[in-house]
Formats: C-alpha cells, structure tokens, sequence
C-alpha cells in the first residue's frame, strides 16, 4: 500500500513562498506511468487541482497557477515538492499529495493533508 506524508510549515505570511514536501513510501516516484499530483482544499469550497509531477520529471500546472507554482522532485529521497509563490490569504487551505497510477486513472491514493495558513 503506497503511503504519501505531506510535510512543511502550517503557518506562511503574505508574499512569501509556500513550501510543502510529499514523502512516498511502498512505491517509487519513478514507475513508469505513475503521475504524482499536489491537490488544495480552501475553507467550505471544493478541491483544487495544483499540479503534477510524472515519472519521467515532466511537470504540468493549473493555468490560473502557472506563474506562482513549482513542482520539483528528489528522486534520492523519493519525495516530490511543491513552492507555490507570493502567496495571499486565499491560498490558506488543506493541501494533499496523490497518486494516479496513470494519466486518466481516478486517484488511487493520497496524503493526510496538511493545513496551511496564510497570514495576511
């Protein structure tokens, strides 16, 4: 059973750079066809799709978050990494990490999820 643990500090100010890591165990970041995607759950509204990470490194984000995000991985610590930046109050949310075994397949698993607040 593949186990995903976000990590990073629950508190950011206003214009600063959030930084969360996902920890992957039972399973690599590298298997082939995997995609390893950042998820966000703002306060009484629905999820948030963020971006991904696939097995090969390639990267793909939410257009209304393309200037602000970064998706990044170590495949050494078989952890993948999101920096989304010049964050504002609105970014205060739930932020989960999770797996598609593949680019169509339904979320096969994810994080706890950790909550991030943003000070204004």
């Amino acid at each position: 059973q593949v186990q995903l643990q976000e990590s990073g500090p629950g508190l950011v100010k206003s214009s600063q750079t959030l930084s969360l890591t996902c920890t992957v165990s039972d399973a690599s970041i590298t298997t082939h066809y995997n995609v390893w995607s950042w998820i966000r759950q703002p306060p009484g509204k629905g999820l948030e799709w963020m971006g991904f990470i696939a097995y090969d490194g390639s990267t793909h984000a939410s257009p209304s978050l393309l200037s602000r995000i970064t998706i990044s991985r170590d495949t050494s610590k078989n952890q993948f990494s999101l920096q989304l930046s010049s964050v504002t109050p609105e970014d205060t949310a739930v932020y989960y990490c999770a797996r598609r075994t593949y680019y169509s397949d339904p979320y096969d698993s994810w994080g706890q999820g950790t909550q991030v607040t943003v000070s204004s």
